[in-house]
């Protein structure tokens, strides 16, 4: 099967179109055609090797992994002996090593919602896995709160918006001129345009913060905040090549020490029962995946060069 590796890190170009074996399911695993992947900033950060904080985890010299993890929708073309919520022919999304023809996956795997084309679902898992558990766990959302996502244009905050209007916020969406109309047609209340006002100086104060973008110090943040508040950081700048993004959240963490306000960092979890969520949401129409740009899986480079401009409008797709 063809299938996208990397040997070595470095720049998109490290990433070759190859002729793997095909993948034989584990009795707990689906085998799964795939038909559609997408691209996030965490599989661009391991192709790079970058932040060099994160090389033991990665691997120290060369990718401990030649495969590169990513989202995926597709078909179940086999299942192992022990798998029953399954079977040839359904259609599925998760996350995998899925830049390839054919991927092998246990738990993060959930039935694809029907009114989705495989591209659309391929858009879903991680950045709308991030924005519900960001607002719901750890962000403690309620109905009625004032909530404001900074960075609401990306794929994060284009799924951010919509699950916070579904939990009963009221949002306001933080964006640039050309995403402001975007940003509002997904059903935010307030939208501001921070190349012309800032957003840190309005008079309007918020129980929660998704940011994603990582854009605003700590002291600039907290003054439109809440004093209960809480800011949920799932995104920065890339920072240094030894810290990356870890540089801009340890000094946001460290200047709100003495704060009654509240400042969380996670990591998404592939968690089963959430994709099943999102799901439930999708088929209700009450959120739509946004796709900016769609490449073929041999333009894989490319995409992820588009994906590291930082100015992608929702997300970037990648046709199997």
């Amino acid at each position: 099967m063809k299938a996208i590796v990397h040997t070595t890190y470095g720049s998109p170009d490290v990433l070759e179109l190859q002729e793997i074996d095909k993948p034989d399911p584990a009795d707990d695993e689906v085998l799964v055609r795939v038909r559609a992947a997408s691209v996030n900033p965490a599989d661009w950060y391991g192709i790079t090797g970058r932040p060099y904080v994160a090389r033991p985890m990665m691997g120290l010299r060369k990718p401990k992994s030649s495969s590169v993890r990513t989202d995926f929708a597709g078909t179940v073309e086999a299942v192992g002996s022990d798998v029953t919520e399954f079977r040839p022919g359904d259609e599925v999304f998760g996350r995998s090593g899925a830049f390839a023809e054919y991927v092998c996956v246990g738990e993060a795997v959930a039935r694809k919602p029907a009114n989705l084309t495989f591209e659309e679902a391929a858009a879903v898992p991680v950045a709308a896995l991030t924005a519900l558990q960001g607002l719901r766990d750890k962000g403690q959302l309620q109905p009625g709160q004032q909530v404001l996502i900074n960075g609401a244009s990306g794929g994060v905050g284009t799924f951010a918006v919509q699950i916070a209007k579904a939990l009963g916020a009221e949002v306001t969406g933080v964006c640039s001129t050309r995403n402001v109309d975007l940003v509002r047609s997904l059903g935010a209340d307030h939208v501001i345009d921070y190349t012309t006002e800032d957003f840190t100086r309005s008079d309007r104060r918020y129980d929660l913060m998704l940011d994603v973008a990582g854009s605003r110090s700590w002291r600039a943040c907290k003054r439109v905040l809440n004093p209960q508040a809480t800011l949920v950081i799932v995104g920065a700048p890339k920072g240094t090549r030894l810290l990356g993004p870890l540089s801009h959240i340890v000094r946001v963490r460290l200047a709100a020490v003495r704060s009654s306000r509240t400042v969380v960092f996670f990591i998404a979890k592939l968690d089963k029962a959430d994709l099943e969520a999102l799901g439930e949401l999708l088929e209700a129409g009450k959120v739509t995946p946004v796709i900016d740009r769609r490449y073929e899986l041999s333009d894989i480079a490319d995409a992820f060069r588009y994906l590291g401009e930082g100015h992608a409008q929702g997300k970037v797709v990648v046709t199997v």
